[in-house]
């Protein structure tokens, strides 16, 4: 058997992992890599595998990071079936297509510019068309079930508390050839557990080879998961000063955790009656999608459903689809809360609020989620007085503010947790999914809690 990481190593972005066994090639993730515009281009356009070779792909969850390349590799000759679960489909659904026209946009600015240099122009990885074709490869199957999808390879998802979907992969492997069997875990992203709306991640038994993340390697989140009474603070001394909240956040997952918690503080009075905008037309379809899977909420989110409550709909709340109303928020006063995409602020309508409200004092913008390093959002977090945005300076003198707890990925701590609950030989670990500081910072914490244990932290196009 051979595992080749082709993306998600040394970085967060860009997931894909190749599985060999029995001829046959197992690809684990197709995520789009997001940095510098013209290396990610040509990352993502060219596969460093051929696509028809493919016997089937796994995706864990939905997030583009993980699934944004699937359309590209359908489009150049995959024909297998991808497998995942229920939620996760269904996500995709809305997400590749808001993919597919995110990209389409982001070409036609760069290549304004491109054709003023002379430079060769972008085409889009995909479109809207190549996107609802490869949902036609999806086949779902919900958690612990297992399936065999290939020669010698049985799949099994289990919960990982990410997002709405989002699973673990469980692959039991026969080699014909040596007759070895080994059972291989790809974590996938890993949740916080505690979660305000989904379950806790599930224990994954008896393995003995692990693929698994490192995001918050060496980084504590600082405060538990509960921190409903500082979201609270933040909001009541930002709207006292009749200024405008503006929360990136990502459309899936955070946005409906965000609007639960609101609905909850405004419930129990902590958060006086406010208008609330979600200004992204796919956190609304998303909020949709949520609403049709409560096998993937927590108890106390699934009695809250079924006592015919709506936990993301309350009093005061706007979803915003159409550009004409998303442009007019900008001519209100303040105060209000606008949640819009994206979470770390490098597209969607969060960057145009952004850019005509950061030079405002009254404006507060609250971070409460992961930014890869060197996105705007990024930026903002390490308190750069001046950013651009559209090509131009603008000046900071909005407050930022960060709630890491709402993060959807476990910190440190909670990664060495979620590694001890792990059971079997896990001989063999390779850490992805995250900056190099990051893998090796717990590197260095699972080596000295077991050093008996090969801990390595993979590169990118390493095979083993």
């Amino acid at each position: 058997m051979k595992i080749t990481f082709h993306g998600a190593a040394g970085t967060t972005t860009g997931s894909q992992h190749l599985i060999e066994i029995n001829d046959q090639r197992i690809l684990l993730d197709c995520g789009l890599y997001q940095g510098h515009r013209e290396d990610a281009y040509d990352r993502n356009k060219h596969f460093p595998f051929d696509p028809a070779s493919l016997s089937a792909v796994v995706l864990s969850h939905a997030h583009i990071d993980h699934s944004g390349n699937l359309p590209n590799l359908s489009r150049q000759g995959y024909r297998g079936n991808i497998y995942a679960t229920p939620a996760t489909r269904d996500l995709c659904q809305i997400m590749l297509a808001d993919s597919a026209k995110i990209q389409t946009a982001d070409v036609e600015y760069a290549n304004k510019k491109r054709a003023r240099k002379g430079q060769p122009l972008y085409t889009p990885l995909y479109s809207p068309i190549d996107a609802e074709k490869c949902l036609r490869q999806f086949v779902t199957f919900d958690y612990d079930r297992p399936m065999f999808i290939s020669d010698g390879v049985q799949l099994t998802f289990i919960d990982a508390g990410h997002i709405l979907g989002s699973a673990q992969v469980i692959l039991d492997l026969e080699d014909r050839e040596t007759g070895e069997k080994q059972r291989l875990l790809f974590s996938g992203d890993v949740g916080r557990g505690h979660n305000d709306l989904l379950r806790d991640p599930e224990n994954a038994m008896n393995i003995d080879t692990v693929i698994m993340e490192s995001t918050y390697g060496g980084r504590e989140h600082g405060m538990d998961t509960d921190s409903r009474e500082r979201l609270c603070d933040i909001l009541t001394a930002a709207l006292k000063n009749r200024g405008k909240v503006l929360i990136p956040a990502f459309a899936v997952e955070r946005t409906q955790q965000i609007l639960y918690v609101i609905h909850e503080l405004i419930e129990t009075g902590c958060l006086t009656q406010v208008p609330v905008f979600v200004d992204s037309p796919l956190a609304v379809s998303a909020t949709e999608v949520f609403r049709l899977h409560p096998e993937g909420f927590n108890e106390r989110v699934y009695r809250f459903l079924f006592d015919k409550r709506d936990p993301f709909g309350f009093d005061g709340l706007e979803l915003i689809r159409s550009a004409a109303d998303s442009k007019e928020l900008n001519q209100q006063e303040g105060p209000f809360i606008i949640i819009s995409a994206s979470g770390m602020c490098e597209a969607g309508r969060i960057v145009h609020h952004l850019k005509n409200n950061l030079g405002d004092p009254r404006t507060t913008v609250l971070f409460v989620g992961y930014c890869a390093e060197n996105t705007l959002g990024w930026k903002l977090r390490e308190g750069h007085k001046e950013v651009a945005i559209f090509g131009e300076p603008v000046t900071v003198r909005a407050r930022i503010e960060l709630l890491d707890s709402f993060s959807g990925h476990a910190d440190h701590s909670e990664l060495m947790e979620y590694f001890h609950r792990i059971t079997g030989a896990k001989n063999q670990v390779y850490l992805v999914h995250g900056e190099p500081l990051r893998a090796l910072a717990l590197q260095a914490a699972l080596q000295e809690e077991y050093p008996d244990k090969s801990i390595v932290v993979a590169k990118q196009g390493q095979t083993v």
